[in-house]
């Protein structure tokens, strides 16, 4: 089957031909995210290799969410690169912002639940940034946004998605693809940007580097 986005179908460059196969580049995904692995399928994408930065993502003193995002899909992308000649090497960063905080993922469960009680009842941002580095060396960037609101949680119900240990590995303390897309009463942008891969956008990158062919 082949899958579609909002320009029409996608193919993945082996499927265009053998000729096309035998000279792509790989692709690597910087990262090893299974919801960034799971979102690229639904491009019909599968990475040649899949190869994690493993960076310091502590923000720099007064950083905001916007520019930590695109800092760090970059650094993810450019590291793995200098690694990788001749690939085409594909990361992004999530960031979960409340004003100029930014709420990483949480050390503890304590930390989750802190994370919660200032998500509910107000509007967050969501921003990734994806940074995809070509076989020259150049970079191709895009960041995006997404607004959520939260409707405000009862301590009961905060306390029930702490126990279910979902906040673990989160920016944020949540999964908005899990039990905690229950607790969104307001999206605006793009969902999958908000899972941990913005489809649109990171399709654009692909289809301009020449991997992806509408």
């Amino acid at each position: 089957m082949t899958p579609v986005d909002g320009d029409g179908p996608l193919t993945r460059g082996p499927t265009a031909g053998l000729d096309d196969a035998l000279s792509r580049p790989p692709l690597i995904l910087a990262s090893a995210s299974p919801r960034r692995l799971d979102l690229l399928a639904r491009l019909g994408i599968v990475p040649d290799r899949i190869d994690p930065a493993d960076l310091d993502e502590t923000p720099r003193k007064a950083e905001q969410p916007r520019r930590l995002a695109q800092r760090l899909a970059r650094a993810k992308a450019e590291a793995v690169a200098r690694r990788s000649p001749g690939a085409l090497v594909l990361a992004a960063d999530t960031v979960v912002g409340v004003g100029r905080r930014i709420l990483g993922k949480p050390a503890d469960a304590a930390e989750a639940r802190r994370f919660l009680d200032l998500l509910s009842g107000r509007r967050h941002r969501v921003t990734t940034g994806v940074a995809l580095v070509t076989p020259d060396g150049r970079v191709r960037e895009r960041v995006v946004e997404t607004t959520l609101a939260f409707h405000r949680l009862t301590g009961a119900q905060a306390e029930d998605y702490v126990r279910s240990g979902e906040w673990e590995g989160k920016a944020g303390g949540y999964a908005i693809h899990q039990r905690a897309e229950v607790f969104v009463r307001f999206l605006s942008g793009s969902h999958s940007n908000v899972v941990g891969l913005p489809l649109f956008e990171t399709a654009q990158l692909l289809r301009g580097a020449g991997w992806l062919t509408p």
